[in-house]
C-alpha cells in the first residue's frame, strides 16, 4: 500500500527557510513510472503545484517560485524534501506531497497535508 507522509515545522518566521520532508512507503522513489511533487493550498485559495523531483534527480518547479525553491531526494530513506527560501506570510498554506504518474497530470497518491504558517 502506497503512503506518503509530510513532516516539518508548523511555524516559520518571515525571511527564513521552510523545510518539509515527505516519507514514502509502499513504493520506491526511484521507480521510473513516477515523479514526486509538492503542492500547496493557501487559505481560501485553490491548489498550487510547487514542483516535482524525478527518479533521476532532475527537478522542475513553478516559474513563480523557481528562484526560492530547492528540492531533493534521499533514496536511502525513501524520502524527498522541499525547501522554500525567504518565506513571507503569503507562503502560509497546507503543504502536500504527492505522487505524479509520469506522462500524465495525475497525482494518484497524496499525503494528508501539513499546515505551515509564516508569522513572526
Amino acid at each position: 500500500q502506497v503512503q506518503l507522509q509530510e513532516s516539518g515545522p508548523g511555524l516559520v518566521k518571515p525571511s527564513q527557510t521552510l523545510s518539509l520532508t515527505c516519507t514514502v512507503s509502499g513504493v520506491s522513489i526511484t521507480t521510473v513510472s513516477y515523479y514526486w511533487s509538492w503542492i500547496r493550498q493557501p487559505p481560501g485559495k485553490g491548489l498550487q503545484w510547487l514542483g516535482h523531483v524525478t527518479y533521476s534527480d532532475s527537478t522542475y518547479s513553478s516559474p513563480s517560485l523557481k528562484s526560492r525553491i530547492s528540492m531533493s531526494k534521499d533514496t536511502s530513506k525513501n524520502q524527498f524534501t522541499l525547501q522554500l527560501h525567504s518565506v513571507t506570510p503569503e507562503d502560509t498554506a497546507v503543504y502536500y506531497c504527492a505522487r505524479l504518474v509520469v506522462g500524465t497530470s495525475d497525482h494518484d497518491y497524496w499525503g494528508q497535508g501539513t499546515q505551515v504558517t509564516v508569522s513572526s
